[in-house]
């Protein structure tokens, strides 16, 4: 049963997108603010179809630590539901993501249009100039830079690998970062058939501008791996023993590829 519900909420994903690829076409050519109203119904047409096809719900508390304005973001990566629901926490947020995804037909002329952030893995130290420049950018309209510390996803309770990116950002950036934590990679592992329960996600106070790249990196790290720890425990007892999830390697979606 679970295998199919997953399989049912692969094929709506997909109508789903698909029916918002072509209505949204038009607003290409628009201010990008209507394109972003577009995008977010997307969102929470994506999120209405998971919940009703797999059961997956989500609670996400500590809304009350997000600063206004212009803000860096630092989330834990373990699944395809963070690249969408964190963008429905924020008033005017942008992604640091790998290049190859905007090369996706569509999807891509979307993330672009919406002023993503993309960044060339191989370049290294050109990628760390060229992301820091645009990141500032995107700050300067007032906008918030979501990033995952870690570059790509890890499976729930994996070691963390924290990358440099975040504390460079972070060191010329001068704005809050707000770390995040979560627990959804066992419920929409990747590749992986869909399991019922609720996400829990929580946003932690925010980190203040100023501190040496070290202390950051160090205590954003020691933060977000904390909680993302004690949301796992809960996650799982909340699983109980159902068992491993069957693999769905055929179905992987466009938000899965980061």
């Amino acid at each position: 049963m679970i295998l199919l519900r997953s399989i049912l909420f692969q094929i709506l994903f997909y109508a789903v997108t698909v029916v918002y690829g072509i209505v949204l076409l038009p607003l290409l050519v628009a201010p990008r603010r209507w394109l972003w109203r577009g995008v977010l119904l997307w969102i929470r047409s994506t999120l209405l179809v998971l919940r009703v096809t797999t059961g997956i719900r989500t609670e996400i508390t500590g809304r009350a630590h997000i600063p206004r304005g212009p803000l860096l973001v630092a989330a834990k990566h373990q699944s395809a539901w963070e690249t969408l629901a964190l963008l429905l926490l924020f008033d005017d947020p942008t992604f640091i993501l790998k290049r190859e995804l905007t090369w996706i037909p569509i999807f891509g002329w979307y993330l672009a249009r919406a002023g993503m952030i993309p960044v060339d893995r191989g370049a290294r130290a050109q990628a760390l100039k060229t992301m820091g420049e645009r990141a500032a950018a995107e700050l300067a309209k007032g906008r918030q830079i979501l990033i995952f510390p870690e570059g790509t996803r890890r499976p729930p309770g994996a070691p963390p690998q924290y990358k440099f990116g975040v504390a460079h950002l972070y060191a010329s950036l001068g704005v809050p970062c707000l770390p995040i934590a979560h627990n959804a990679g066992l419920f929409w592992p990747r590749r992986r058939a869909l399991r019922p329960g609720t996400i829990r996600a929580e946003i932690l106070p925010a980190i203040p501008p100023g501190l040496p790249k070290g202390v950051f990196a160090a205590r954003l790290e020691r933060e977000i791996e904390a909680a993302s720890t004690r949301l796992l425990a809960e996650g799982r007892a909340e699983l109980g023993e159902t068992g491993g999830p069957a693999d769905l390697s055929p179905f992987s979606s466009p938000v899965e590829k980061s």
